[in-house]
């Protein structure tokens, strides 16, 4: 198939989350007042990192509210629960998955990813397990994975292992970017929290499916966040010319914060789309800016 044949892929940017205590009164301020967290969010943002649901399942009743709430181009991307994954390490789960996938089957099309996040004890010796387990989910299911050994960031047999395992499989690769997380002092107690919780591996970018997926940490100084954002953007659009579907999730050390992370990545797309397409039409559409644009003022606590 030739490259002007290949419809242009969708950029669904989200959160971590679709409501915090702060938003009401700043992100959502502009909007009446609503009990339905989700459905102002969906407003915004057109997916969501479903954390949730690798803590605890969700009743079926809520699956539909959750569906009811966002419209027609909404995708979700929940992750696998933690008993599947971590508990389990994908052994001997096959009605746990079975239970979580017909459980959330009511969404549809609007169930766009289901993450698989392993944890960093699922060493290179495991990926016949995991080889297995892709093999026995449902075809039409967009799998997304991530891994956390060290031995898969090192561009190694190991690594180079993992990687085909993916491409044939069609799964996409999770890329975990916490550099900007990571950059300068660490001046506060919720900034020291947050940089041992999350992993600092190697950013190693590659589209093994047709869904890659960013998952993007930075931290509060915009100049960081700025710098370590800016590679993301020629390269998500790059994608998106491939006709592959990008998931972009945006995280700040307090995510009450994270829906500025995500405007400035809105703003770095548009200026890079009309730069470049400065003597020809545009060739990506122009993302729709959120709410608030200012960035809140900082709490005072630290």
């Amino acid at each position: 198939m030739h490259n002007s044949a290949i419809s242009q892929g969708n950029l669904y940017i989200g959160l971590p989350m679709w409501q915090h205590s702060h938003w009401p009164g700043t992100w959502f301020a502009n909007y009446p007042k609503s009990d339905n967290g989700l459905s102002l969010y969906a407003k915004e943002c057109n997916t969501v990192e479903g954390n949730t649901t690798f803590y605890s399942l969700p009743h079926e009743d809520a699956v539909a509210r959750w569906c009811d709430s966002v419209p027609e181009h909404f995708r979700f991307s929940f992750k696998f629960h933690q008993n599947i994954t971590h508990v389990h390490q994908l052994q001997h789960c096959d009605e746990e998955v079975a239970q979580q996938l017909s459980l959330l089957s009511p969404l549809k099309e609007k169930l766009g990813v289901m993450m698989l996040q392993l944890p960093a004890s699922f060493g290179p010796e495991k990926l016949p397990v995991l080889d297995s387990f892709l093999t026995a989910l449902p075809k039409h299911l967009n799998v997304a994975v991530e891994v956390r050994h060290l031995a898969f960031f090192a561009k190694g047999s190991e690594e180079k292992a993992l990687n085909q395992l993916l491409i044939r499989h069609k799964a996409n690769r999770i890329i975990m970017d916490t550099r900007a997380l990571f950059t300068g002092p660490c001046n506060n107690v919720l900034l020291s929290e947050v940089r041992d919780k999350k992993p600092r591996v190697p950013v190693n970018v590659i589209a093994s499916g047709n869904a890659p997926v960013v998952r993007f940490v930075g931290n509060d100084e915009d100049n960081d966040n700025l710098r370590c954002l800016t590679p993301w953007v020629k390269k998500v659009q790059q994608w998106q010319n491939e006709g592959k579907d990008v998931y972009f999730f945006c995280h700040r050390p307090d995510n009450k914060d994270a829906p500025w992370l995500a405007q400035q990545f809105i703003d770095l797309y548009n200026d890079v789309r009309l730069t470049e397409s400065s003597h020809t039409p545009p060739s990506l559409t122009a993302l729709p800016d959120l709410a608030i644009k200012t960035q809140p003022e900082q709490d005072s606590l630290f």
